[in-house]
């Protein structure tokens, strides 16, 4: 069965640059979750507003989908997605890969000055503290791993290979 490494948590954590990094390291198909935003939902996050769960189903179920896909032509794959709330996670797991999450973990004060420091990004600063009172952990049935960021992408993706035996 294919698998799907859903790298999530806050912005500011690191996930697409640890991403990429575990995609290349295993020679898995990459994609940003960011991508699957319709334009209304990143004119809402532009403006400083939070999505609601209304304006995430779509989304999510995109992603799902779009693993689905990978997993029917065989392929493993590594996708970005904040993945804050467990029933947003229940969704991704309807995928018909074996999905697998991975959660970038850190202190606020650090993700607040990631984000600081990022150009080019349309998540402002100011929706971290909304994101983490958001954010749901990863429950004891959950498949997946929990990583601090406090070390170097590089050291983070090598410390989820291996907790997930990859």
């Amino acid at each position: 069965m294919s698998q799907l490494l859903v790298v999530m948590g806050v912005s500011g954590s690191g996930k697409t640059t640890v991403a990429q990094l575990l995609a290349k390291d295993l020679g898995w198909t990459f994609a940003e979750a960011d991508e699957f935003h319709p334009q209304a939902n990143i004119d809402k996050m532009e403006s400083g507003h939070p999505l609601t769960d209304d304006d995430r189903w779509p989304w999510l179920r995109s992603i799902r989908d779009w693993a689905s896909e990978r997993a029917d032509a065989g392929e493993d794959a590594v996708v970005t997605c904040s993945a804050l709330k467990r029933s947003y996670r229940d969704v991704l797991r309807g995928s018909r890969a074996r999905v697998r999450f991975v959660h970038l973990d850190g202190p606020r004060e650090l993700l607040a000055q990631r984000i600081g420091g990022r150009t080019g990004h349309f998540m402002p600063s100011s929706l971290l503290d909304s994101q983490l009172d958001t954010l749901e952990r990863l429950g004891a049935d959950e498949d997946g791993v929990v990583v601090s960021v406090d070390s170097s992408p590089q050291d983070c993706a090598r410390a989820a290979a291996e907790a997930l035996g990859l």
